[in-house]
């Protein structure tokens, strides 16, 4: 299976994976439509315009939107409205998205309303394709949205040439970002400019981001926990498969595999056997802790990558034998995908919480039979002493955001929406957790690494590690005395963050599994 960085386009219509998203929304993957696409948005829009031609009552085409649901629009003002619509609700604040997230949620956008049951014509959503083809990026200011409509309003400003957006770094105003790139500003008919702000466009693409690092993270802590073990003369008892036979989590036994698959002949663990009975649970464990955190973020994708392929729109478009039925209902809601990364999060904390552990008992002398803090002059040298407070720093704003989104509800529009789900916020924190969870697992592979010394070099290391540290010694030097530890702890973590440290490994041991 290819990965994200391999796939150069992507056509929307079949059902779009995980992986596919992530080509256009970090790699930049050219996106475009199949014949099935493009016939189902003319099919729906041919609908809207014969239930208008028919007088039908739409909310939030003949109708105002929200607790304004009650008050009539008179047809020649139905063009006005959806520009009303969008400039009273370009109101969300603060810094900007990143291009990756501007850009999955254009992806969203695009996947909600070609689902078929929108309504909106497809010249609209041609402008959009056209804004991620030639990667022009909306300004999309981050901070307070409630799971819809907000951020995406300041999108659908950019598409109608208002707003800001980024064209080749710079900032412009909208209609000069549109013009440099080749396109030109659209005026929305009927439903268009509410589509537009509707759904889970933001909530599923921020989500997807921080899900796809999550996974990746998880991955990245089998190899990490792999080397920890074996640097720290663990056991490999509490991996054997017997152990995973009577309690079959399918996640638990893709996690002991993928440990013994990265430690395979080593001859350093094979001294250890018989040493002792058992290790601490930050070893022992880690087939049960890294199992439970991955069945989490296995349980999140399958939730988001059917979200990926779902209609969220308000009100729907639904074909009764060549007639509309026009549907205004709750598929706005963001409740999956808030619960789905209020789990993720909890999940990467875990994660984090035994990494911190186990690179804890590195530092300690006094059970890592290594010197104290992995330097030989302690005292005079700190050593790593000091990444752990940052670990411990960063598993505290962890903690702190683990705490769920989603079981937090503030009344808006004149309790009209009485209840809201704050799906946003959930995959909004999602992100910043992934990012901790990357820091933390690095910080780790610095100890591992720098752990080597002290072992025995006559004694072979297992298959992986020996692979991620031929790797390492490119780039690191091993400490000898204190030394600025900073641009290693970020190169390694951008070397989790970019998969290749995946990769790496897999190449040598074969494909890692999730479950």
């Amino acid at each position: 299976m290819p990965t994200y960085q391999q796939i150069r386009q992507v056509i929307l219509g079949p059902r779009l994976g995980l992986t596919h998203f992530m080509a256009v929304a970090r790699a930049g993957a050219r996106v475009d439509f199949s014949e099935d696409y493009r016939r189902r948005v003319e099919r729906s829009r041919a609908l809207i315009d014969k239930a208008l031609r028919e007088g039908r009552v739409i909310y939030g085409v003949t109708t105002g939107v929200g607790s304004l649901s009650t008050r009539a629009i008179d047809p020649e003002e139905m063009a006005q409205l959806q520009r009303n619509i969008v400039l009273s609700h370009a109101v969300s604040v603060g810094s900007p998205f990143s291009p990756e997230e501007a850009r999955g949620t254009m992806l969203m956008v695009l996947q909600n309303l070609g689902q078929g049951f929108s309504g909106v014509r497809l010249e609209v959503l041609e402008s959009l394709r056209g804004m991620l083809n030639r990667n022009l990026i909306p300004w999309m200011p981050r901070e307070g949205s409630v799971g819809y409509l907000a951020p995406e309003a300041h999108l659908a400003l950019v598409v109608m040439g208002e707003g800001r957006a980024y064209w080749e770094g710079t900032l412009l105003p909208g209609r000069v970002a549109l013009e440099r790139a080749g396109l030109s500003p659209l005026t929305f008919l009927a439903k268009e400019g509410l589509a537009l702000l509707n759904g889970t466009s933001a909530v599923t693409a921020l989500g997807a981001v921080a899900l796809h690092d999550l996974l990746q993270a998880a991955k990245s802590a089998d190899i990490i926990g792999a080397i920890s073990l074996e640097a720290l003369r663990g056991l490999t008892r509490a991996l054997d498969e017997r152990v995973m036979k009577v309690r079959p989590h399918p996640e638990q036994a893709a996690t002991a595999a993928n440990v013994r698959a990265m430690l395979q002949d080593s001859e350093v663990l094979a001294c250890s056997e018989g040493s002792r009975l058992q290790d601490a649970l930050s070893l022992r464990c880690i087939p049960q802790l890294h199992g439970a955190a991955k069945k989490m973020l296995n349980d999140a994708r399958e939730t988001l990558e059917i979200e990926l392929n779902s209609c969220c729109d308000n009100p729907i478009v639904w074909d009764e034998a060549g007639d509309a039925d026009v549907i205004s209902a709750g598929n706005c809601d963001s409740s999956y995908v808030g619960l789905a990364m209020d789990g993720a999060a909890i999940a990467a904390t875990m994660l984090a919480k035994m990494s911190e552990r186990r690179n804890s008992r590195f530092l300690d002398e006094n059970v890592s039979g290594h010197p104290a803090y992995l330097v030989k002059t302690a005292g005079l040298d700190s050593g790593l002493m000091i990444p752990q407070y940052t670990q411990v720093g960063l598993l505290g704003d962890m903690r702190i955001l683990s705490t769920p989104s989603s079981i937090d509800s503030v009344p808006t529009c004149a309790l009209q929406e009485d209840y809201v789900a704050m799906g946003y916020n959930a995959s909004k924190k999602a992100l910043t957790v992934a990012g901790h969870l990357e820091y933390v697992l690095a910080i780790e592979l610095l100890s591992g690494y720098q752990a080597q010394q002290f072992l025995d070099p006559a004694l072979s290391r297992g298959v992986g590690t020996r692979q991620v540290l031929k790797e390492l010694a490119r780039v690191i030097p091993v400490m000898s005395q204190d030394m600025l530890l900073h641009p290693h702890m970020e190169w390694l973590r951008d070397w989790i963050h970019s998969g290749r440290l995946v990769d790496l490994v897999e190449e040598v041991v074969g494909e890692l599994h999730e479950r």
